[in-house]
C-alpha cells in the first residue's frame, strides 16, 4: 500500500513501470494510465543555483568520498611548501624591507638607480636648453619603469603568487555553491554539449521532446529529481528502442512531470542536507586542511553515493554525538530522492521520534504497536518457500542468542549455526503443513501454539492437511511430533521468542490473511521509500528481534533480486544486538547485489565479542564519531592498520666540547641556572605507526568530527580522514 493512495503517471511500455508491485501475499492492482498531472516541484534543490548553472557545473572524478560538484582537484603537493607563518612572516618581511629601500631610493640617499639613465641619454638633455623637456618625459618614463621592476621583483621575492593562490583567490571565488562554481569553468550555455539542452534526444532526432524539456528547464518547472529521472527512463529507452515512441508521448505530455514516480511526488517535503543527484551523493561535511589528513584530501567537502554504500557502512559514536542527524538522516534523505528518480530503494528502521524525515517523505510508514498505523509488516517477508521462511525466521529468533550445553529438563541454549539450523528446520515442520493446508503461514498466535505444542493446535493443523491430502505435509508434522518433547527440543525456546511478539500491542499487526497488504522486502525491486518505527519503550527486546527479523529478509532478498539496477539499502539507526555470525556474512555479499546496509551503534559492545573484528572488517565504510571507548577505538584501530612516517628523535648529552675558559663559563652558568649544557643530535627515522590510534580516536576526536574511511564497490579505499560533519 503506498502511502496516499495516489499514483503517479506510469503507461505501458513506460522504462521503469513499476505495476504489478508485490505484496506479502498478493499483487497490487494496476496503476491507472491516465492519472491527473502531477503537481508542480515544492522546492528547489535546496537554495541551489538555476538547474541550468547546476547541470552545467563540471564533476571531475575524483577519489572515493571527495563531493565532485565543481571539485577543483588539488596541485601535487609540494614537499618544500612552507607552513602559513613562514610564508606570510617572510611575505611582510620582504615587503618591508623593500618599502624602506624604494623610500631611500626615491629620497636621493641611494643613487644607483639612476645611473642607467646618466650613461644612455646626452649630457647636453640634462642642461638648461630645447632638450631639456624632452630629458624630463624620458626620466619620468624610466622612474615608471624602475618602479615596475623593483616591486615585481618585491613580490617574486614575498612568493607574492603562493600568496595569491592560497590566500587571495579562494576568498575572491567565494563560498561553494554561491553561484560560482568550484571546479572549472562550467560549459557555456547553449553551447552543443549544453546538459539543459538535451543533447542525446537531439542526436537521435527527438527536437520536440528536447524542445520541451529545455523549455521546462528554462521556465523553473523542473527540479533537479525530474531531469534525473527522465535521463534514467531514456537510458532505459536506448537499451530497447522500440519504446522511443511512448518516451517521446510522455515527455510531450506531461514535460517535467513524466514518468513521476508512482505517489505523484516530485521533491521532498523538505532538504536537511546539500545533495548532487547527477552523482547520487549528498554532502556530510567537511575534511580540515591539517597534516594529521592526506594531502588529497585536505579541504575538501565529504560526501557518500550508492557506490561505497554498497559495501555498507558501520556508524560508531555515543548518544548525542550526532549519528542520526549529521548522518543517518542525509544518508535516508538521498535514497528517498533518489527513489524518487527511480534508482534507490530505502528501508528506514529507527525508534518513534528518531528524526528520520516526516511522514511525507515516504511511502509506507509502519508504526508496530500503534493501533491508528493503516499499514502492515510481513513477519515472513513475502517468500513463498517455507524453507526460506523458516530460515529467515530462525535467524531473528534465535541467532543472537548464547550457545550453551543441554540445561535442566532438556532446555537447550542456542548460539551455533547447528542450533539456528535446528530451530529453521523445527519452524518449517509446523509452517509448512500450516501454508500447505491453509494456503498461508501461520499468524503469530498460530505459530506460538504449535511451537508450544498445544494438543488442540496441532490436532487441527493435522486434520486440516489430511484434508487438503499433502502427504508430505503429514509427514514433516509426524517430525515435529516426535521431536517435541525430546531433550535439546528448540520448540519451547522459539515459542518464549515468539511470544515477545504475541502481545496485546502487536494485535492485528503481521497478519497473513488480513485484508491489508503488509509490505514486505521483496517489495524492493520498486523504487519504495519505507520507515519502519520500532516500538523500543516497552518492548525493548521485542524491537531487537525485529531488527534482526528485518536485516536478515533484506539480506535474503537483496541477493535474490532479478533486477539489480536499482540499488537497496536498509538503514537501522539503531543496530544494537542485530549483528550474528550469519549476517555479518550476508552483509559482506550484499556487494555483487547492488545493495548495502547502514549499522549505527552507540558501541561496538552492542555487537558480540566474538563477532566485533568481524563486523568491522565486513563492511567498507566506517564512521567512528567522538567520544568512543579506547577498547572501541582499538578495533578500528587494527582495521585502520599502519602507515609509514618520518620521525625525529631528539636526544641532548652533556656539552664537554671547548678549552678550558668555555667549560669554565658552561660551569659557572650551570652554578647559577641549575641547567647543565647540555649539545642537541636530531635522528630521523621512518616507522611503522597506526594511522589513527586506539588513543587518539578515544581523546583527539573533537565534537562534531568524526573519523571516516570509505571503500568502493570497484575496490578503491580511501585512507581514515578526520571530518568535520554537518558542513
Amino acid at each position: 500500500m503506498v502511502n496516499g493512495g495516489a499514483h503517479g503517471a506510469w503507461e505501458a511500455g513506460d522504462p521503469g513501470d513499476p505495476r504489478g508491485v508485490r505484496g506479502g501475499q498478493g499483487d497490487l492492482p494496476a496503476i491507472p494510465l491516465t492519472p491527473p498531472a502531477p503537481p508542480k516541484p515544492r522546492q528547489a534543490p535546496a537554495a541551489g543555483p538555476p538547474l541550468g548553472e547546476w547541470l552545467r557545473t563540471p564533476r571531475p572524478e575524483t577519489g572515493p568520498g571527495i563531493w565532485r560538484y565543481g571539485h577543483r582537484p588539488r596541485p601535487p603537493e609540494d614537499p618544500d611548501r612552507l607552513d602559513d607563518r613562514q610564508l606570510l612572516g617572510g611575505a611582510a618581511l620582504v615587503v618591508l624591507c623593500g618599502l624602506l629601500v624604494w623610500s631611500l631610493c626615491w629620497n636621493g640617499y641611494i643613487d644607483f638607480w639612476v645611473k642607467p639613465l646618466e650613461w644612455f641619454t646626452p649630457d647636453s638633455w640634462r642642461e638648461r636648453g630645447a632638450d631639456h623637456k624632452a630629458f624630463v618625459r624620458v626620466a619620468k618614463i624610466y622612474e615608471y619603469l624602475f618602479t615596475v621592476v623593483f616591486f615585481s621583483a618585491v613580490i617574486w621575492m614575498a612568493r607574492g603568487g603562493e600568496v595569491w593562490r592560497r590566500y587571495v583567490r579562494p576568498r575572491l571565488r567565494g563560498p561553494e555553491g554561491a553561484g560560482r562554481p568550484e571546479g572549472p569553468a562550467a560549459a557555456p550555455s547553449g553551447g552543443p554539449a549544453d546538459p539543459a539542452l538535451w543533447p542525446q534526444l537531439r542526436a537521435v532526432g527527438e527536437h520536440a521532446a528536447a524542445d520541451r524539456l529545455t523549455a521546462e528547464i528554462h521556465g523553473g518547472r523542473m527540479n533537479d529529481v525530474d531531469y534525473v529521472r527522465i535521463d534514467r527512463a531514456w537510458q532505459a529507452v536506448r537499451a530497447r528502442y522500440e519504446r522511443l515512441p511512448a518516451f517521446t508521448g510522455a515527455v510531450l505530455d506531461r514535460g517535467a512531470g513524466a514518468f513521476a514516480h508512482p505517489s505523484g511526488d516530485r521533491d521532498l517535503p523538505v532538504r536537511a542536507a546539500r545533495h548532487d543527484l547527477l552523482t547520487g551523493q549528498v554532502r556530510l561535511g567537511a575534511v580540515p586542511d591539517e597534516e594529521r589528513n592526506p594531502y588529497p584530501y585536505r579541504g575538501v567537502r565529504l560526501a557518500l553515493e550508492p557506490a561505497l554504500l554498497s559495501t555498507s557502512m558501520l556508524v560508531v559514536g555515543p548518544s548525542a554525538a550526532g549519528k542520526t542527524s549529521r548522518v543517518v538522516r542525509p544518508v535516508v534523505e538521498s535514497l528517498a530522492l533518489q527513489a524518487l528518480a527511480g534508482r534507490a530503494a530505502v528501508v528506514a528502521v529507527g525508534t518513534a521520534g528518531a528524526g528520520l524525515g516526516p511522514d511525507e517523505a515516504y511511502d509506507v510508514v509502519i508504526r508496530l504497536g500503534d493501533p491508528g498505523c493503516v499499514h502492515d509488516l510481513d513477519l515472513y517477508g513475502g517468500t513463498g518457500d517455507p524453507d526460506e521462511a523458516a530460515a529467515v525466521l530462525a535467524e531473528a529468533l534465535v541467532g543472537d542468542a548464547p550457545g550453551g550445553p543441554v540445561g535442566p529438563g532438556g532446555a537447550v541454549g542456542f548460539g551455533g549455526e547447528a542450533d539456528t539450523r535446528r530451530a529453521a528446520t523445527a519452524l518449517a515442520q509446523l509452517i509448512g503443513p500450516h501454508r500447505a493446508a491453509h494456503g498461508r503461514f501461520p499468524a503469530v498466535p498460530e505459530l506460538r501454539e504449535l511451537l508450544d505444542g498445544v494438543p488442540v493446535a496441532i490436532a487441527a493443523l493435522r486434520q486440516a492437511c489430511e484434508a487438503a491430502g499433502d502427504g508430505a505435509a503429514l509427514r514433516e508434522l509426524d517430525a515435529r511430533e516426535r521431536q517435541s518433547g525430546r531433550a535439546g527440543d528448540p520448540g519451547p525456546l522459539l515459542a518464549d521468542r515468539i511470544a515477545l511478539l504475541d502481545r496485546p500491542a502487536f494485535a492485528g499487526f503481521f497478519g497473513t490473511g488480513g485484508t491489508a497488504r503488509p509490505f514486505a522486502m521483496r517489495d524492493l525491486a520498486h523504487p519504495l521509500r519505507v520507515r519502519i518505527d520500532l516500538p523500543e519503550r516497552g518492548h525493548a527486546e521485542a524491537s531487537r528481534l525485529l531488527a534482526r527479523l528485518l536485516l536478515a529478509q533484506f539480506t535474503a532478498c537483496a541477493r535474490d533480486r532479478d533486477e539489480r539496477s536499482l540499488f537497496a539499502c536498509l538503514v537501522l539507526d539503531d543496530a544494537a544486538h542485530t549483528l550474528t555470525p550469519a549476517s555479518v556474512r550476508a552483509v559482506q555479499r550484499l556487494r555483487t547485489a547492488n545493495a548495502g546496509v547502514v549499522l549505527a551503534l552507540r558501541s561496538l559492545d552492542e555487537v558480540p565479542e566474538p563477532l566485533r573484528a568481524a563486523a568491522v572488517g565486513a563492511v567498507g565504510c566506517r564512521l567512528v564519531l567522538s567520544g568512543v571507548s579506547t577498547w572501541d577505538g582499538e578495533v578500528f584501530a587494527q582495521a585502520w592498520g599502519r602507515d609509514w612516517v618520518k620521525t625525529e628523535d631528539v636526544t641532548h648529552n652533556p656539552d664537554f666540547s671547548g678549552g678550558t675558559l668555555r667549560r669554565a663559563l658552561r660551569g659557572v652558568r650551570t652554578l647559577f641556572t641549575g641547567v647543565r649544557a647540555t649539545t642537541r643530535s636530531v635522528t630521523v627515522r621512518t616507522v611503522q605507526r597506526d594511522r589513527w590510534s586506539a588513543s587518539d580516536l578515544a581523546h583527539k576526536v573533537p565534537p562534531g568530527h568524526a573519523v571516516v574511511s570509505l571503500t568502493t564497490v570497484r575496490g578503491e579505499a580511501s585512507p581514515p580522514v578526520l571530518a568535520r560533519l554537518g558542513e
